[in-house]
This record gives C-alpha cells, sequence and structure tokens, in this order.
C-alpha cells in the first residue's frame, strides 16, 4: 500500500504530466474557392529573367544528406552567372520557378522560399552542420514533454515541428512565401490511408476547403519527413464538400477517350486520389507521413502536368504553358544504396535490417522509374516535333495525324543530379556510404555540397541546355 507522501508524489507528477498536455494546430477552412488568391503558381510574380522558360527542381528526401546535396545546387546556381546571346546577363538561380522538396529535401526547399538569399548566411549552422535528430530525441524522452506525447493530439511530429520553427523557420506559414517574391515551393507528404500525395499548395488544399495560409512551414517539413514508426503522422483537418469546389477544367479534355492523343493516365489517377478529400463527412482528418512513401523525387506531379499539357495541347486548347520555349527540369537525387554483406552469410539479416530494406527499396526503384517516365517524355515530344517538321508530313493525306500540329513544341530537358554522376568513385563511395538520419559529420555535408555544384556543372545535358539558348558562363563559382 502507498504511503501518504507516496501518493500525494504521484499526484503532483500526474497533476505536472496533465499541465504540460499540448494539443495540435488544426489549419481554418474556407467557405469559398478564390483562384486568384492563395499559395499558387498562376499567383507567383512574373520573372523577368528567362519569361519565356520553365524552371523545375525537384529535391529528393534523404535526411540532411538531402538537404545539404540541395543546399549544394542552390549553391552553384547562385555563384553561377550566365551571359545571353544579346549580352543580358543574370543569376541562374533568378530562372528558377517551381521547388518541389520530399523529406530532407523540404528543408532546403522551404528555407529558399522563404528567406531567398539570406538563406546563404547561416544555413549550414542553423540546420545542416547541427544534430537535429539528436534534439528531437532529447526533447521526446524530456519529461517535461511527456504529458503533450502521452495524453494529447501532440505527437513527436509536433514536437519535431516546434523545434524546426526555433531553429530555422521561425514560426514563419505559407502567408509569409505567398507575400514574397521567391519560386512556388511544393513540399509533399502522404495520406497514410490511401498513399496519396499531399502537396502543400493550395490548389491542393482547395479540395479539402481548408486554408493553407495559416499552416506553418514548420509543420510541412514535420509532415513531409514524418518516417513512420520513428515520428508520428501529422494531422491536418479536412472539410472537404463545404466550399462548392470543382474539378480543374483540363480533367474534361484529359478524360475524353476521343481524344486522338492518349488521354492523360497519370493525371487522371491523380484526380481520384484528390477526389478522395472532397468527403471531410467521411474523412474529417487526414493523418500525413513521409513524402518519400509516395515520391521520393517529388517527380510525380512535374510528369503529371507535363502530361495534362500535352493531352490539352492535342485538343488545340490553350493553357499556362502556351508561350513557354523550353521546360527544364533539374532533377536532384541524394538517393544513396549502401552496400551490405547479408549474401556473403548463410545467417539472414534481422527484422529490423528487412524492414529498413523492404522500404527502401521500392522507394529506390520508384524513384528510378520517375526519372525514366521523364525522359519518355522527352523522347517522345522530340520524336513528334521530328515528325512534324518532316517534308514528307502532310496532315491532309492521313487527318488522324492531325494531333500531332497542336502537340507540344516546347522543348523538354531533363538534368540528373545524382551519386552516379560522379566521376571520382572514391568519393561515389563515400556519399553512397552516408546515412539517411538528420545528424552528419560538417565533413559530410561540405562534401555533399561541393559534389552536387560539380555534377551539375559537367552534367552533358546541362551544357546542352546552354548551349541551345546561346548562353556562356561567365562567373563559374569559385
Amino acid at each position: 500500500m502507498f504511503s501518504r507522501r507516496s501518493a500525494a508524489l504521484l499526484l503532483a507528477v500526474a497533476v505536472l504530466l496533465m499541465a504540460g498536455c499540448a494539443s495540435r494546430p488544426v489549419n481554418p477552412p474556407v467557405t469559398e474557392i478564390h483562384l486568384d488568391k492563395g499559395y499558387r503558381w498562376v499567383n507567383r510574380p512574373q520573372k523577368e529573367l528567362g519569361a519565356d522558360s520553365l524552371v523545375i527542381l525537384t529535391f529528393s528526401g534523404g535526411g540532411t544528406r538531402a538537404a545539404a546535396f540541395s543546399y549544394g545546387v542552390l549553391e552553384v546556381l547562385r555563384n553561377t552567372q550566365v551571359e545571353g546571346p544579346k549580352g543580358q546577363k543574370g543569376r541562374l538561380i533568378d530562372f528558377v520557378d517551381v521547388i518541389t522538396g520530399v523529406s530532407g529535401g523540404s528543408f532546403t526547399a522551404l528555407a529558399y522560399g522563404l528567406y531567398g538569399d539570406k538563406l546563404f548566411d547561416d544555413y549550414e549552422q542553423r540546420f545542416l552542420k547541427r544534430n537535429v535528430q539528436g534534439e528531437i530525441i532529447t526533447r521526446t524522452f524530456s519529461p517535461a514533454n511527456w504529458g503533450s506525447l502521452a495524453y494529447g493530439t501532440y505527437g513527436r511530429s509536433e514536437l519535431a515541428a516546434d523545434l524546426y520553427d526555433e531553429i530555422l523557420f521561425n514560426g514563419a506559414t505559407y502567408a509569409d512565401l505567398e507575400r514574397g517574391s521567391g519560386p512556388l515551393i511544393t513540399v509533399m507528404a502522404t495520406d497514410i490511408s490511401t498513399g496519396s500525395r499531399v502537396g502543400f499548395t493550395q490548389p491542393m488544399f482547395d479540395g479539402m476547403c481548408a486554408d493553407l495560409s495559416a499552416v506553418r512551414l514548420s509543420r510541412a517539413a514535420a509532415s513531409s519527413s514524418a518516417v513512420p514508426l520513428v515520428l508520428s503522422p501529422v494531422t491536418i483537418n479536412n472539410y472537404g464538400g463545404t466550399c462548392n469546389y470543382k474539378d480543374p477544367p483540363w480533367v474534361t479534355v484529359a478524360a475524353d477517350p476521343k481524344n486522338p492523343a492518349r488521354p492523360a493516365a497519370r493525371a487522371m489517377k491523380r484526380l481520384e486520389e484528390m477526389q478522395s478529400f472532397e468527403n471531410g463527412k467521411e474523412r474529417p482528418y487526414i493523418h500525413l507521413v513521409d513524402g518519400g512513401l509516395a515520391d521520393n523525387l517529388g517527380m510525380r506531379a512535374v510528369l503529371e502536368v507535363l502530361e495534362e499539357f500535352e493531352a490539352v495541347r492535342s485538343r488545340g486548347m490553350k493553357t499556362p504553358l502556351d508561350n513557354m520555349k523550353r521546360i527544364i527540369v533539374i532533377v536532384v537525387n541524394s538517393l544513396s544504396s549502401p552496400k551490405t554483406s547479408w549474401d556473403t552469410s548463410e545467417r539472414p539479416p534481422g527484422s529490423i535490417e528487412i524492414l529498413i530494406k523492404a522500404t527502401g527499396v521500392p522507394i529506390d526503384r520508384y524513384s528510378y522509374e520517375s526519372v525514366e517516365l521523364l525522359r519518355d517524355i522527352v523522347a517522345r515530344w522530340d520524336m513528334m516535333r521530328m515528325v512534324r517538321e518532316s517534308p514528307a508530313f502532310d496532315v491532309t493525306k492521313d487527318p488522324s495525324l492531325k494531333s500531332l500540329i497542336n502537340a507540344p513544341s516546347t522543348d523538354l530537358y531533363a538534368i540528373d543530379v545524382s551519386f552516379p554522376r560522379l566521376q571520382d568513385k572514391d568519393e561515389f563511395d563515400y556519399l553512397n556510404d552516408l546515412p539517411t538520419s538528420f545528424v552528419l559529420s560538417p565533413e559530410a555535408v561540405d562534401r555533399l555540397r561541393a559534389a552536387a555544384g560539380k555534377i551539375l556543372l559537367d552534367s552533358p545535358d546541362f551544357k546542352r541546355l546552354l548551349q541551345n539558348v546561346g548562353a556562356k558562363i561567365v562567373t563559374p563559382p569559385q
């Protein structure tokens, strides 16, 4: 039997724990959709540089390894100035229109969208060279947080989001990104119930009748990097069905079976996924985990946009991309595949090792497929252009070729920035063995940054792009 002193002590501890309870932030609803408001690509400021080009960066997942590797690409883009055929000059970074980020890559993407050039002043110290993982663990096991973690809706990812606010985002929300003049930043998470991608942009939140502007950037980053079992899902409120939301206009065209071009099947599948969010009565809460489970490269949205563009253009209808002479996609992929010694031993690997590998292998193969699909689109558009420009092309003799007249004439570039592109085998081996965690040595961070810049500048596709637009590098990075 407890003594009075023990009972009083237990009561005091219980009161302390309950007093420390916290609940998750609740994202607010919208009652009506306004396409001219919110964080959308169509509402972003027009860039004077490269007005006829769309430049997209995709930052993969991979913890601090991904954050540092993607940061290295931003550094080289910032420090590299090019001169056009008419003598006009500009930094490469000023041509970027869209950045997608997943997991570790989401931190670099969001931080650049928020701070712009100021990011380069202290991002290394504030995040890259900090033991973020250790700080999350310390807070998780701190008695001050036990009440919140045990009794409330405030999970480990909410605790992590608060830390990200303190060390990097300073409480900024998507309203802050909307007011800025930088590229559109799209952070990806995964809906754990359906496996669908959830992108943190207002068009995605329109289907949920939710207002993105009040959502903190730290919660988006926490959602995108919420590794299952290690961190808790991030929960957002779904008000779908309460704001008269309508599907985008391209849907009718893309789904038309009479369309002479192949219907945008991938985009239509994505539409089905998004429609599942439109029933807030049956799905009032959406639970988000690491974006890498659905798309570790942040590439699926890009592929869908290109497919929508092609389908709508095939019908001769106008699109927001019609004035683009070229679309450049720079895929920044920090995927690593450390070697194992499993096949040299009769004893099989343990359960934890198998779980990690079983999660990673499908993600790796899915990432490879995404890059190949992009290259397939490049090849298809090039082939259609060659047919149109051929002297033998005569639509009057074969009306079935009419869709080729309206097919995209845009030049599409796929530039791969990944570890296998390194010429130095020793450096590849070093980077390929780096773990997926939120703590790396300062040396590893610096080598990742340097490798990213070198791979980009050495890329044959990148050099071909500069040659085709008549540009040359006039101030290469030191």
